[in-house]
């Protein structure tokens, strides 16, 4: 399976946000002839408390929604699409990740589990939860019978979340993701090979591209983690697509070489999914 990860640059600026966004689909697709095209978090919006609510649209009529949707429907791929402010039927804010088929339609909506809530004496102070309420669903996508598994950001750091999708069955973990220059050089890599490891599949992140001009800067280096746990494409910092070619046999292969999963003691302990 070919992916194409579109690192982007976003602006305050919505429908040029959008526009870019169709651009770059447009040329990897053209170029690339991926079979899964990816966006970052928050791709349509800066990223930031203050601005989830004037960004916000419902999902799938706003007009990020209709993008996507028209982009998979004329380009014949499938597109996860990062993620974006969404006003939910409740009225609550989610930062929400759609999954589109190449026939246009939505197969998927991953609603953020985890809510990036932090405040670091002497560094940065974030707290998601002042705007955005928590999905309360695991999200499995599969596409030429391999299930893929879907998570934003700060949701990687969670491994039994992780656990769970591999005991679903999932051979690979996408995560759009916008860590920051305190947390990204500490645990991006870490985190991604970690889950790989622990796990035995492949792990995809997608993060914009850094900006040292806006309000959140992202760290960029959007990735793709083979199951040995070995970085296998890396962006750099800035505006980046980068493709990978996605050998799946080689997650049955892992699995049989190392036994972890039929050896674990769940005699003494186990990871249960209570939802």
């Amino acid at each position: 399976m070919r992916l194409a990860l579109i690192q982007l640059k976003v602006t305050k600026d919505k429908l040029a946000n959008l526009q870019h966004a169709s651009e770059k689909i447009r040329e990897a697709v053209k170029e690339h002839k991926p079979r899964l095209v990816a966006l970052p978090e928050c791709f349509n919006s800066p990223y930031g408390t203050k601005y989830f609510p004037e960004y916000a649209e419902t999902i799938p009529n706003g007009e990020s929604a209709k993008t996507l949707s028209e982009l998979a429907k004329e380009l014949g791929v499938y597109i996860v699409g990062g993620s974006i402010p969404e006003l939910g039927e409740d009225n609550k804010l989610y930062n929400t990740c759609t999954v589109w088929c190449p026939e246009g339609k939505l197969i998927a909506k991953h609603r953020k589990v985890h809510l990036y809530d932090t405040d670091v004496k002497g560094g940065i102070r974030f707290k998601e939860s002042d705007t955005l309420s928590p999905g309360n669903q695991f999200t499995i996508i599969e596409i030429d019978g391999h299930k893929i598994g879907i998570g934003i950001c700060y949701d990687i750091r969670f491994e039994e979340m992780a656990k769970l999708y591999r005991i679903e069955g999932c051979e690979m973990l996408m995560y759009p993701a916008a860590f920051n220059m305190t947390s990204g050089p500490l645990h991006w890599e870490l985190l991604q090979r970690a889950r790989a490891n622990d796990n035995q599949l492949y792990v995809v992140t997608i993060s914009p591209a850094r900006d040292e001009t806006a309000d959140y800067v992202a760290y960029g280096n959007s990735m793709v983690v083979d199951p040995w746990a070995k970085v296998i494409k890396q962006a750099k910092e800035y505006e980046e697509t980068i493709i990978a070619d996605i050998d799946f046999s080689l997650v049955e292969s892992v699995r049989q070489q190392i036994t972890v999963f039929p050896q674990r003691r769940l005699d003494m302990y186990g990871t249960v999914k209570k939802i």
